[in-house]
């Protein structure tokens, strides 16, 4: 390992335009998630030097891309600390490839650095805008799972400081169970400082690209499991509002890094990324700009192998700033879950059906195949299917339609993701979550008066508020 000087990304870094060492603590400022569906008026405190910023705060937010209150403060006028200034690189081993950054880097960062010098993240997930502490807390997967697992399977060691405000490092060798159920552990383990972990070396920065078109969702599903055994890459993308005969149709995307003699001669450039200027209005996504969404989508597919940037391949969504203000002032949740491997496929298709029946259609709905659980103690995937569904929010009967999806995920034996959820109640998350003591034992042990909460951790965990 080679210790560098501490490198901080400069040009196109989201984190930008924030500069000087010392801390700076502002006045009350709402902060939301990423579905906007809730808004937490805090004191956010910012700076390069995460021990001092760390100190005597609640909760480390980084870039705000969790969907619901995973990374919003327990309490009103609650001081959290923003990590976005603390992105340096510090240190990195070119021939075995790992690196050590600040938890304030992001994947984003990452990519701009090192895809062009033959290095990529093993595990990336469907934004580039998330800091390295943010997909350590969340244990963030990606469209290579079955093959890759999550992040923490990459990670190595972690330094952290915990409840007491001491500042610990972990790592498999040394506090074992800090640092399985600091994985996953939505930020309620510790204030995440710096850590490193394992890149991932190229043939080349391009992606060879497959598109298959599927007429129906058990087509599509099992073409995608199919595609599992040869490609790295894997995801799927269903039209919730197709009926009948085309009931779940959609498109299978495969992956691999193409080789060099397949790929352009020079790395791929960035690319322009226009901008969402305002809030739409609420209810502009509905059912009747859906299937013309859809529609044009499938129209628009190049079905077929080819070499393609990969921007749009890993990060679709990010080719357009501020997307979130497509759902209105209401926002809109995503309801990720896992249902097990044997009775996934039928589970999938009884949710699919249940929102058609609720005239809940996801707007976006990706389906992804998981390989085996990770060592993370609280991390979401397991073997089997995974549905994300973005869904904008009815103010009357979204509470009672996420009710209704979480009953049906536990009788198949499958629970949700933390990064994404806004609406599950406690006694159905206890009921998704065996694991959950064996996780709550390791944080009463560091944590005993739950000086580190969150928002979160006062729906589901039963943390005062």
């Amino acid at each position: 390992m080679h210790e560098t000087s501490p490198t901080r990304p400069s040009r196109g870094s989201p984190s930008e335009n924030r500069s000087g060492g010392a801390p700076s603590e502002h006045c009350l400022v709402p902060l939301s998630g990423w579905g906007r569906s809730t808004v937490v008026w805090a004191r956010e405190r910012s700076g390069e030097d995460l021990e001092q910023v760390t100190r005597d705060v609640v909760l480390c937010r980084g870039l705000g891309r969790s969907y619901g209150d995973a990374a919003l403060p327990a309490r009103e006028g609650e001081a959290v600390a923003s990590t976005i200034r603390a992105n340096r690189l510090l240190a990195f081993d070119p021939d075995a490839g790992v690196l050590r950054a600040e938890a304030g880097f992001s994947i984003h960062e990452l990519v701009r650095f090192f895809l062009p010098r033959g290095w990529f993240a093993p595990v990336s997930p469907g934004t580039q805008f998330v800091t390295l502490g943010g997909a350590i807390a969340a244990d963030v997967h990606g469209k290579a799972h079955h093959q890759q697992g999550c992040f923490g399977r990459h990670l190595r060691k972690l330094r952290m400081r915990v409840g007491d405000g001491s500042i610990v490092e972990c790592s498999r060798d040394q506090h074992p169970e800090l640092f399985r159920a600091t994985q996953g552990g939505m930020g309620l383990t510790g204030h995440i400082l710096d850590a490193e972990f394992q890149l991932e070396r190229l043939p080349s920065p391009w992606i060879e690209q497959e598109v298959e078109i599927c007429p129906d969702l058990h087509t599509l599903m099992g073409r995608l499991r199919e595609a599992g055994d040869e490609w790295p890459f894997t995801v799927s993308w269903v039209d919730g509002f197709a009926r009948g005969r085309n009931f779940g149709r959609g498109v299978v995307v495969k992956g691999r890094w193409a080789r060099a003699e397949d790929a352009p001669p020079t790395p791929p450039p960035e690319r322009f990324r226009p901008a969402v200027p305002f809030e739409m209005p609420s209810g502009l996504l509905n059912e009747s700009t859906g299937r013309l969404f859809y529609e044009f989508y499938y129209r628009m597919q190049r079905r077929g192998r080819r070499v393609v940037h990969p921007a749009p391949f890993f990060y679709p969504l990010d080719s357009i700033r501020h997307w979130n203000r497509l759902y209105g002032s209401r926002g809109f949740t995503q309801y990720q879950c896992v249902l097990p491997e044997g009775d996934d496929i039928a589970g999938a298709q009884q949710i699919f059906e249940q929102l058609q029946r609720e005239h809940a259609i996801p707007f976006l709905a990706v389906v992804k195949d998981f390989g085996a659980e990770g060592e993370g103690m609280l991390s979401f995937p397991r073997s089997g299917l995974t549905l994300a569904l973005d869904i904008p929010i009815d103010r009357d009967r979204t509470q009672v339609i996420v009710d209704q999806l979480n009953e049906r995920v536990i009788a198949h034996g499958g629970r949700i993701y933390l990064a994404k959820d806004a609406f599950t109640r406690e006694v159905h998350f206890r009921a998704m979550e065996p694991r959950l003591a064996d996780w709550t034992r390791v944080r009463e042990k560091w944590d005993p008066e739950h000086r580190i909460r969150s928002a979160l951790a006062v729906r589901l965990l039963g943390d005062e508020a």
